[in-house]
């Protein structure tokens, strides 16, 4: 599991170019910096908008006229509606919930427009196309942003031959604007993406998660140590978490559930710990915490993470390995080796929680640090066990 930290370089788990579906590194991204829940209330905002638009313009003599058109405009509204609710969950929704709302929007918006009695006024309601622009750009491929601009070429191109019939100067002059909007929010938001990326692959942060990489988890810790100022804090808590039964998961959802399950657990960690915690992703499955306490009792810490794991939309289950240790005695101890020799002994906590049948903790009190964690002495041993 947590074999060989420090001999392997922090892996970039996200997209190295835009021809992979970026959704969860971009989900992470937002995630790390606060900002999930704002975006989903945003975007369930612009998709309730884009549903209330065609039903508005039932009122409007320019507007839907005739029973189809009609038809069309409520059944859009309600389709709308439905797709807002997603987002307006709890939780972040899936990649394919996100694919269903931008094919969806990408059609109503098609319709929306091609309904509208007046053709002007369906070429102003295609410009809302520029919103699932930038919503693919961020989260999506060029391939599905090709499928989007395929709808909307088609559906513009209807509208520029009605229009043409009456004023082809204006149905061009319209046209062209549209396109211009489209493109420029496309490179704006391509833009953005490039100035996040180096960001994520050369600093500190591990692009699928959101969270600390393995090298900058040493790095952290090690300063942590060094930097010890509060008096108070007495002792280093390492906790390493392990989502139980991965392998059975990415065997029956396959890599997308994986990534899931990843990010889920890496945000339910995130929001469980304190703002100072140290919180790292460093494999598959694999996540560290560290942090200083001021007594040995790390458990109130921990009965929260399994909660939050548990209230993970899948479900998930862990098994946590959790040491204690009193922090003066570091003080003088190389960062790196005490940091290797207690994610070990975190290790075989987790194993012996494993073989007990996994959803459970087992706690490492003081341990003996000079001694190999692997032998069979009396130390380190787990010191109480907890179980689900």
């Amino acid at each position: 599991m947590f074999d060989g930290l420090r001999s392997s370089s922090a892996r970039s788990i996200g997209p190295a170019l835009w021809g992979s579906d970026q959704y969860y590194w971009f989900t992470a991204v937002l995630a790390a910096r606060g900002m999930q829940t704002a975006t989903c209330r945003l975007v369930a905002v612009c998709i309730a908008a884009l549903g209330l638009i065609p039903v508005g313009l039932l009122a409007s003599p320019t507007g839907p006229q005739g029973t189809v058109g009609r038809t069309a405009a409520v059944v859009i509204a309600v389709a709308c509606f439905g797709l807002a609710t997603v987002w307006l969950r709890d939780h972040w929704p899936t990649r394919a919930q996100s694919l269903l709302c931008v094919l969806v929007g990408s059609v109503g918006i098609a319709v929306s427009a091609l309904i509208q009695t007046n053709p002007v006024v369906g070429l102003t309601g295609a410009a809302s196309y520029a919103v699932l622009t930038a919503f693919v750009v961020c989260f999506h491929t060029q391939r599905l942003l090709a499928l989007v601009w395929t709808v909307a070429v088609f559906a513009l191109g209807v509208l520029i031959v009605r229009l043409a019939a009456t004023d082809l100067a204006l149905a061009i002059c319209a046209a062209g604007m549209i396109i211009l909007l489209n493109v420029f929010v496309a490179f704006a938001c391509r833009a953005m993406i490039l100035l996040i990326q180096p960001d994520t692959h050369h600093g500190d942060i591990e692009q699928l998660t959101g969270l600390l990489h393995r090298d900058a988890f040493y790095q952290s810790v090690a300063t942590l140590l060094a930097s010890r100022s509060r008096s108070a804090d007495k002792y280093l808590v390492v906790v390493a978490v392990n989502i139980d039964s991965f392998s059975l998961l990415l065997g029956l959802s396959g890599p997308s559930g994986g990534n899931r399950a990843r990010v889920t657990v890496g945000q339910a960690l995130r929001e469980t710990v304190r703002h100072n915690a140290i919180v790292a992703h460093v494999s598959d499955d694999d996540f560290l915490i560290a942090d200083s306490f001021t007594t040995a009792d790390a458990s109130p810490l921990v009965e929260r993470i399994r909660g939050a794991i548990a209230a993970t939309p899948q479900r998930l289950t862990a098994s946590i390995g959790v040491v204690c240790t009193p922090l003066p005695p570091l003080a003088a101890e190389p960062p790196d080796e005490v940091l290797d020799k207690l994610i070990a002994i975190a290790t075989q906590a987790i194993e012996q929680a494993r073989m007990a049948g996994g959803n459970q903790v087992r706690y490492v009190l003081r341990p003996t640090l000079d001694e190999d964690p692997d032998n069979d002495g009396d130390d380190p041993r787990p010191d109480t066990g907890k179980s689900a």
